[in-house]
């Protein structure tokens, strides 16, 4: 069974910094973009950061640039997100997701939900102001 579990999320002040991971089980992601995405309340998910299968390359969303960095291990299986500077509206559940495919990073749609093929449940992040 194929899963991806995050952890790291928790209540944390503004300006404050968390480290989300997410592990992969059930399969090898190695040679798959992997991403993270976020939802808050009443609102879509929306894209936070990919990186190419081998960390090679990362894409991140234009507002988010200089606070997070999306980094994995492919020895074990993990991808990363460190955020750091906190603001309120950082508040969210984050998503970590694979994409099946080396070369799928390198499409347009590498910030689409949908073109993602797997899913964690999720891992809640609270920002205090």
């Amino acid at each position: 069974q194929v899963q991806l579990v995050e952890s790291g999320g928790g209540l944390v002040q503004a300006g404050g910094s968390l480290r989300l991971s997410c592990a992969a089980s059930g399969r090898t992601f190695s040679r798959d973009t992997m991403g993270w995405f976020r939802q808050a309340p009443g609102k879509e998910r929306e894209f936070v950061a990919a990186i190419s299968w081998n960390g090679g390359s990362t894409h991140y969303a234009d507002s988010l640039k200089g606070r997070f960095t999306i980094s994995r291990n492919n020895a074990r299986n993990t991808v990363y997100l460190q955020v750091n500077n906190l603001k309120p509206e950082d508040t969210a559940v984050y998503y970590c997701a694979a994409r099946t495919g080396r070369d799928t990073f390198y499409t347009a749609s590498y910030y689409l939900p949908s073109r993602y093929d797997y899913w964690g449940r999720g891992t809640q992040v609270t920002v205090s102001s």
